[in-house]
């Protein structure tokens, strides 16, 4: 990948971020072009023209078989012989300078093979067939899904169902992205032939969905680059600015990164940490962000230190030594290593003061990390191949499947689940829109990518899909929390799911979804319900309102009315009775009631403690017996010992026991201990029993027992 865009048109010099294993020349496309028009090549070598893809591919898989992109560049040769492109280039420099590209960021064999093949089947005589007969399924399933993206950028009307069908393409293979990115980021480099108005259309599409995508499939190299050329294409006078500021700073004669650079080396040295520290100038786009966010610019803010090491260890062994010899700047420190981005990155960000008071930031990474940080999925090589020890140390977590990432995966429910295209489209591109994810912590230990502005909500849908419709509240670093409450990167957030299925959401979490998944899930049940989402929204908040609420103080509130309870027939007639909420009385618990205002009898457990203090005032007792329904509710409360994971354990075995959960509290932990008071609503009273017994039995629960609120006499 050349330092500067090939085409004399082009709008200006872009940084190369590409690792390279040695320098090359500077490759002639238009003299390799040339070449190709001379004939066919012998079959007992590689032709001339591919050499440097050829070299670029041995420098990361030495052992390589070559023969398969030797018979692709015959085949694509001769197949797009005669053809010309717009700048007046033979057609087939452009798949070879896009094979050049992925050759460069490590791709494998196959994905080169599909790369210079993969224009033959849109614009030549060859047929998919035939590419799968010479090539195999592969390449030739790579080919097909390549040709069915080419006219995604070109009709608005076309372009949201369009899109849909490339985000499908990709979810089955990642690989025809990674091409489809190279062939937009050589086209690009060669923009400046056409007429500005469609420069201007094709930059704008890049950057709303393309460099996106590149983020988040984590190819830096491709997403800084192409961020460059449409920085030049749609704000030619912010880039002209910004170029001039970098010239005018490679000519300074002193140069803080530098200077640190050689302190760096000095420490690392003096530590025996073999490492290589290399200065990382910021591409176009980033000094000009960097500007607008500082105003004027120092010599330390046009680039960053790079230090590559072997091990995991040594990346943090670098950082001890940094912050012990050096001037750290605490509030920089970021671990992406312990808690990597959603797009593969790791890394440990953190920053040192200069002398003069110029803050430098610090990359610390192992060489693998960085080749994965620049090349993303691509540097994962086939993705169904059996990995390499390499690749299982850098996958973990959403990340363990590189055919199919954790936020493509997502991407890929919910366009499924989009009402129609425009609204998919629409939703997409606003989701392609954050430039910034946050991580949360589940109580689990998994973690959730959201994006910055996130809310309980967005956390609910991310987690259980449309089964999230159930939640009714959460608990954020331990303290209860409303569903609309906003989310910080390293949150931990506990969801409390209530156990009916037929759980609703509420018109008014829309007002909170920022995600999505969870904006189309819940536009989705709305419309297939009409006039239910207000009804439910309300149960919804008070079920969410009871989750958060201690357990209540005095008679005249803990009456709680049941949906379907489990009913005494009363020695009164026309009274009507309520439950008392102090002993929560269930089947087959013998009861006594007493009368109230307003002509209510509530009912009361005989060994309840309120029994004996309205019989000591002289309270006269009313007599009532259970009735033939069985379900009940009951308030339990459940003591146990603090531990990772208790409360995940407690919900699932009384869901096991087919119970409700109606209301959730997690009191504070106290000296270790934890105290937690679940309303549950139970199919059958009978099994009551079955259920607390379920409840003791899990690991560091040492008691359960009904709860015993307390009461004053009336």
């Amino acid at each position: 990948m050349s330092a500067e865009a090939t085409n004399p048109a082009s709008p200006g010099p872009v940084i190369n971020t590409v690792p390279r294993r040695k320098a090359r020349p500077r490759i002639d496309l238009r003299r390799l072009g040339r070449a190709a028009l001379l004939g066919p090549t012998a079959r007992d070598r590689l032709p001339d023209a591919i050499g440097h893809v050829a070299e670029a591919h041995r420098a990361h898989y030495p052992d390589a078989d070559l023969e398969p992109l030797r018979r692709a560049w015959v085949l694509a040769e001769s197949s797009h012989r005669g053809q010309m492109r717009k700048s007046g280039e033979p057609y087939i420099t452009h798949p070879l300078a896009v094979t050049l590209i992925l050759a460069e960021l490590g791709a494998e064999t196959t994905t080169l093979t599909a790369s210079l093949l993969h224009d033959t089947v849109e614009d030549t005589e060859v047929t998919l067939d035939q590419v799968g007969e010479e090539f195999g399924a592969e390449v030739r399933y790579l080919v097909d899904g390549v040709t069915k993206l080419e006219k995604v950028d070109y009709g608005a009307a076309a372009e949201p169902e369009t899109f849909r069908k490339m985000l499908v393409a990709t979810g089955s293979d990642v690989r025809v992205m990674s091409i489809k990115l190279a062939d937009r980021l050589h086209n690009m480099r060669t923009l400046g032939v056409m007429r500005p108005e469609k420069q201007a259309r094709i930059a704008k599409v890049t950057r709303d969905v393309l460099i996106p995508l590149a983020e988040r499939l984590g190819v830096q190299a491709l997403k800084t680059e192409l961020e460059d050329l449409v920085f030049a294409i749609l704000h030619p006078e912010e880039y002209d600015h910004t170029r001039e500021l970098i010239v005018d700073n490679s000519s300074r004669a002193d140069d803080p990164l530098a200077e640190v650079t050689d302190e760096v080396r000095t420490v690392l040295r003096d530590a025996d940490i073999q490492a290589e520290v290399l200065i990382r100038p910021r591409h176009f786009v980033s000094v000009h962000r960097v500007a607008r966010k500082r105003g004027r610019l120092r010599g330390a803010d046009f680039g960053r230190l790079l230090v590559l090491v072997n091990e995991d260890a040594d990346c943090y062994g670098v950082l001890g030594e940094l912050h012990t010899c050096l001037k750290p700047v605490v509030s920089e420190f970021k671990d992406f290593i312990a808690v990597p981005k959603f797009n593969l990155y790791q890394s440990l960000h953190t920053a040192v003061a200069h002398t003069d008071g110029q803050v430098v930031e610090v990359l610390i990474r192992t060489h693998q990390m960085h080749k994965v940080a620049e090349a993303g999925v691509i540097a994962l090589g086939n993705p169904y191949a059996p990995p390499s020890e390499e690749q299982q140390a850098a996958n973990d977590g959403e990340r363990a499947d590189p055919t199919r990432p954790g936020w493509l995966s997502r991407l890929l429910d919910w366009q499924e689940g989009a009402p129609d295209p425009d609204t998919f489209w629409s939703t997409l591109r606003e989701d392609l829109a954050q430039d910034r994810e946050i991580t949360v912590f589940r109580p689990d230990g998994g973690t959730l990518g959201l994006p910055d502005g996130a809310t309980c909500v967005d956390a609910a849908y991310a987690q259980y899909g449309e089964d999230a419709h159930a939640c009714i509240g959460a608990r954020v670093n331990g303290r209860l929390a409303t569903l609309s409450t906003v989310l910080k990167d390293g949150d931990t957030v506990q969801l409390l799911m209530g156990q009916d299925p037929a759980s609703e959401p509420s018109r008014e979490w829309l007002e909170h979804a920022h995600t999505p998944a969870a904006r189309i899930a819940i536009q989705r049940w709305i419309a297939a319900h009409p006039g239910r989402a207000d009804e439910a929204g309300a149960e919804a908040d008070e079920a969410a309102q009871g989750a958060r609420s201690a357990p209540p103080t005095s008679e005249d509130t803990p009456d709680t009315p049941t949906e379907r309870p489990a009913t005494p027939v009363v020695d009164q007639p026309g009274a009507t009775v309520r439950l008392a909420g102090c002993c929560t009385p269930v089947p087959p618990d013998e009861v006594t009631g007493f009368s109230v205002r307003g002509g209510v009898v509530t009912v009361h457990r005989v060994e309840c403690a309120a029994v004996a203090q309205m019989k000591g005032v002289g309270r006269a007792e009313v007599g009532v017996r259970w009735g033939d329904t069985t379900e009940c509710r009951v308030t339990l409360v459940a003591e146990s010992f603090g531990r990772p994971h208790l409360l995940a354990d407690l919900t699932e075995a009384i869901a096991l026991e087919g119970a409700e959960i109606v209301s959730a509290t997690v009191e504070p932990p106290t000296q270790q201990r934890v105290r937690h008071t679940y309303t549950l609503q139970l199919p059958d009273a009978a099994h009551l029993l079955a259920l607390m017994r379920a409840m003791r039995n899990v690991p560091g629960v040492y008691d359960v027992s009904r709860a015993q609120h307390h009461t004053t006499a009336f």
